[in-house]
């Protein structure tokens, strides 16, 4: 089974990705964080694109594309996968549907996650991360125990370029000019189910209305 989540940054794709994962027994490719885990090692690929990452550009369609077919053909992902943040463009799903047809598969559900732009704002500049043990944080709804410092090593918490207001507008703009579309492009037909989950809320209420949708489609889960 292969399985989108759709929706702007800071919607809680990786979030509810995950709680879907568990429950399906599939993994999650998170472009996002793999990118980010390159940058990280200083290979190539994470060199041609931190600038992209930290300016909330998109990466080019030729460096994605490759990332996922190789993903996609390893044998963690014989079963199905959930894809979390690609694509990103029809064209990125246009090419995702070639190389899943060519394997004989195809998208199964899209869940389309939905936040207004004020409550990502607010969501995503609250956001800190551990510079030493990779831990996040959130100054609303999971902060520290002290004065933004990680509870388990003590380390300074340090804000990503990419979770600064002035970037996320930008990553917003960018999603609503070229990834929004996606919309109509699987609600034309191109996945075989489309959900609309509201996330505005809780992690819990988004939990409980993104259960409650996928068992009004017959899924049977094992619920938390």
């Amino acid at each position: 089974m292969n399985i989108v989540f759709l929706g702007p940054p800071g919607a809680g794709k990786g979030t509810y990705a995950d709680i879907l994962s568990n429950m399906l027994k599939l993994p999650v490719i998170a472009t996002g964080d793999l990118f980010r885990a390159e940058i990280e090692r200083g290979t190539e690929l994470g060199k041609k694109v931190e600038h992209y990452v930290k300016t909330g550009e998109l990466v080019p369609d030729d460096i994605v594309i490759k990332l996922i077919e190789n993903i996609i053909d390893s044998e963690e992902a014989k079963g199905g996968v959930i894809f979390d943040g690609f694509p990103r463009t029809v064209a990125q799903a246009k090419k995702l549907d070639e190389l899943l047809a060519q394997r004989g598969k195809g998208i199964d559900i899209v869940i389309e996650l939905s936040v207004p732009d004020d409550v990502i704002v607010r969501r995503l500049s609250s956001r800190r991360i551990c510079p030493k043990c990779g831990r996040i944080y959130n100054l609303i709804s999971n902060p520290p125990k002290d004065d933004e410092k990680c509870d388990f090593d003590g380390e300074k918490l340090i804000q990503r370029d990419d979770d600064k207001p002035e970037t996320i507008r930008k990553r917003l703009k960018v999603y609503y000019e070229r990834s929004a579309p996606l919309v109509s492009y699987y609600k034309s037909g191109k996945a075989s189910k489309y959900l609309i989950i509201d996330t505005s809320q809780s992690v819990e209420d988004g939990y409980k209305n993104m259960i409650a949708a996928l068992k009004g489609l017959g899924f049977e889960l094992r619920t938390r």
